[in-house]
């Protein structure tokens, strides 16, 4: 990099835009609240630096000389500059960033819901590739993301530095099977029901919070939840369960599906108890960007009394508690 470009100081351009514009540097100096022996030090520091002389002092005022008209324009274009980068970071001039573990449940649609009542705070809704909760606090505590939707596993590890976390959404599971299956035509299951029967998740990465979570559901209530080959994506899932008199997966009843109507394929609710993923709502308390104190206040809007009786939830998972 050219070392005058890498030195030039943008309040010493401000000034010189400022003279230019005035032509006497006591009026300059008043425009920008400084003493006029302050702008005279910063012309002198911007001449220096560039090596040529920006202007003629004559009693008429400060007369552009060639070589400062050459480089006007583009002291104008770096003020504008500055001031774009200034307002790209400025709390409420850049879009809100939200992470969520996929595109197609619960979170998402809540913050679906959230932009339709908020239609005017600019949301970035984005997807950590390959990441478990403890990169998304990462990425929280690096100014990367402002909040993510995860389930937390060890609160008093992982919350710290200013990230805290409130447990927001339960989205209870159902059971996803072809029209062949075993229990197709069961209007609920319970999860004993589900015991002996093989239950297809791809895509679950070990040492992950999901991770935690079905090892944890399958410990409780002896079930056998497979997550052999490769992760082809959802429609790859529905394609095989669509087939298959053997197979079935869970899906969170918030999830998005669609597939063809010949498929056939059956939601089937889960009770006695119901298993419910538990989503929280991950932030840094000094984040100042009003639209994720839109999206709390949002969230305690729509908030409903919990109730845990006839419902699973891992051990570790934390309380229910207001963003």
């Amino acid at each position: 990099m050219d070392k005058v470009a890498a030195d030039l100081d943008v309040g010493a351009v401000r000034a010189f835009v400022a003279v230019t514009e005035n032509r006497y540097f006591s009026e300059a100096a008043a425009g920008l609240s400084i003493s006029q022996q302050a702008v005279s030090k910063r012309i002198a520091m911007l001449e220096k630096d560039l090596g040529v002389a920006l202007f003629n002092r004559t009693a008429r005022g400060a007369q552009l000389t060639v070589d400062g008209q050459a480089f006007l324009p583009h002291a104008r274009e770096l003020l504008r500059v500055e001031a774009r980068a200034v307002a790209s970071v400025r709390p409420g001039r850049r879009a809100l960033r939200v992470d969520v573990l996929n595109p197609r449940i619960g979170p998402a649609a809540l913050l679906r819901d959230f932009h339709q009542a908020h239609p005017d705070t600019e949301l970035d809704v984005v997807t950590l590739v390959d990441s478990d909760v403890d990169a998304a606090i990462a990425a929280i505590r690096s100014g990367a993301i402002d909040a993510s939707f995860r389930a937390v596993t060890a609160p008093e590890q992982q919350l710290r530095e200013g990230v805290t976390a409130a447990r927001v959404l339960d989205d209870p599971h159902q059971l996803l099977t072809g029209p062949t299956h075993q229990l197709a035509a069961a209007r609920a299951v319970t999860p004993a029901d589900l015991a002996g029967h093989r239950i297809w998740i791809p895509g679950i990465v070990p040492g992950t919070e999901w991770a935690a979570y079905y090892d944890d559901l399958a410990a409780t209530f002896g079930l056998t939840i497979e997550r052999v080959g490769p992760n082809f994506g959802t429609d790859h899932l529905l394609d095989v369960l669509a087939d298959s008199s053997t197979l079935a997966s869970l899906v969170g009843e918030q999830t998005r599906l669609l597939w063809p109507a010949h498929y056939d394929l059956r939601r089937i609710p889960v009770r006695e108890p119901t298993p419910v993923y538990p989503h929280s709502l991950i932030w840094h308390r000094n984040n100042p960007h009003p639209g994720l104190a839109a999206l709390r206040n949002y969230i305690r809007s729509i908030q409903r009394q919990h109730d845990d009786a006839g419902t699973w939830a891992p051990k570790w998972a934390m309380p229910h508690a207001s963003p």
